[in-house]
C-alpha cells in the first residue's frame, strides 16, 4: 500500500460471463408492450407489468449523473495508527477508469415508501412524502432497498464506495476531522483539536431534511451533496497499523460491522443505526440525518443468472395466472 501508489477503480460487483450471456435487450419490454416467448410447447404473453408478484413491478426510473472519469487524491479512509498510535490518514492518487453512473438526488421518502409498501423494505423512522430525502435509514436498509430496486428494474444498483461517492462529490468531498495538535502522551489534545477544527469550519445542526435542490448541484451535476442528508456508502471500516516508515500497511483489519457514511465531512456508523445522534460519529457534531443515494452499472450483455431471474418471474406469472 504505497502513498504514490494509484488506484484504479472501475464498477465494483460486475460479473464477467463472456459465454453465458445474451442481449440486454432480448427481455426488455417498453410501454408495457409483450414479447412472445416460449416454454415447452406453450405460446406465453406476458405483461411484466401485471405480475402476480407485484414485488416485481417496474418502478419510476431514476434520475442519474454519468461523472466522467477523472484522476483525484484522496485521503484513505479508516483509523490509521504507528507504534500504537493514531498518525494522519495516507493520501493516493485514484484513477477512475470509467463513467461513474450515480442519483442525481437521494433516494425520496415516496420512492423508498414504495419499496416498504411491497414488503421488501422496513419503515423509515422518518414519516412524510414527496421528493423530501428518505431519512431515519440504515446501512442494511440502504442495502434492502438496493437488492430490491435491483430486483424490479432488471439492473445493477448499489451504494457507491468511499471512492466513488468522493469522485462524484468533487469539490465537495471533504474527508475526516482530523485533529490540528497531537500530544503522544496526552490523547485528548487530539481530540479536543478535531472538535475546534470542526467549530472552525462553522458547520451548524440542521435537523429538518429539506427538498430535493435545496443545496444546489456540484460541479459534476449532483444534487445536494454534503447537505443536511449524510449517504452511506458500501466501504467497510478499517483498521491499519502502517509500517516504521510512514508509507506501507503492516496490517489492516476491515471491520464491516461499520461503514463509511459521507456529508459535511466523512465519518463512520454502525449498519443498523438510523439516527446519527444516537452514536457511532467519533468527532464533531453527529451526522443531522442519514439517507443514501445509488449508482447503476452497465453493461452490454445481460448475465445468465439474471436471465434466469427473467425466466423464473415468467414462471410465476404462469403458474398464477
Amino acid at each position: 500500500m504505497e502513498a504514490s501508489a494509484t488506484r484504479r477503480i472501475a464498477p465494483a460487483g460486475r460479473v464477467s460471463l463472456k459465454a453465458a450471456t445474451m442481449p440486454v435487450n432480448t427481455l426488455t419490454l417498453i410501454g408495457g408492450a409483450a414479447a412472445v416467448m416460449t416454454v415447452g410447447a406453450v405460446a406465453v404473453l406476458p405483461n411484466w407489468t401485471e405480475a402476480s408478484d407485484h414485488r416485481h413491478t417496474r418502478p419510476p426510473a431514476a434520475l442519474t449523473v454519468a461523472a466522467a472519469p477523472g484522476s483525484f487524491s484522496h485521503v484513505e479512509p479508516g483509523e490509521f495508527l504507528m507504534n500504537e498510535r493514531p498518525v494522519p490518514a495516507p493520501r493516493r492518487q485514484i484513477a477512475v477508469s470509467q463513467p461513474l453512473e450515480i442519483m442525481k438526488y437521494q433516494v425520496s421518502l415516496d420512492e423508498y415508501a414504495r419499496c416498504v409498501s411491497l414488503g421488501a423494505c422496513e419503515a423509515a423512522d422518518a414519516e412524510g412524502n414527496g421528493n423530501v430525502p428518505v431519512t431515519g435509514v440504515s446501512y442494511l436498509d440502504a442495502e434492502a432497498y438496493a437488492r430490491w430496486y435491483s430486483e424490479t428494474t432488471g439492473e445493477t444498483w448499489r451504494l457507491p464506495t468511499d471512492e466513488e461517492w468522493a469522485h462524484a462529490a468533487s469539490e465537495r468531498f471533504r474527508s475526516d476531522i482530523e485533529p490540528l495538535e497531537e500530544d503522544p502522551q496526552n490523547p485528548a489534545r487530539a481530540w479536543l483539536s478535531s472538535y475546534q477544527r470542526e467549530v472552525d469550519l462553522e458547520r451548524k445542526a440542521d435537523p429538518v431534511p429539506r427538498s430535493r435542490g435545496s443545496f444546489g448541484v456540484n460541479s459534476k451535476g449532483v444534487a445536494d451533496i454534503a447537505g443536511n442528508v449524510w449517504e452511506w456508502t458500501s466501504t467497510c471500516y478499517a483498521r491499519v497499523t502502517m509500517a516504521a516508515d510512514g508509507k506501507a500497511a503492516e496490517t489492516s483489519i476491515e471491520n464491516c460491522g461499520v461503514h463509511v457514511v459521507e456529508g459535511f465531512h466523512r465519518t463512520y456508523m454502525s449498519n443498523f443505526i438510523r439516527d446519527g445522534k444516537s452514536g457511532g460519529c467519533a468527532v464533531g457534531l453527529p451526522p443531522d440525518n442519514l439517507g443514501f443515494r445509488l449508482v447503476r452499472e452497465r453493461s452490454a450483455a445481460m448475465p445468465i443468472a439474471a436471465f434466469l431471474e427473467k425466466i423464473r418471474r415468467l414462471g410465476r406469472e404462469i403458474i398464477g395466472a
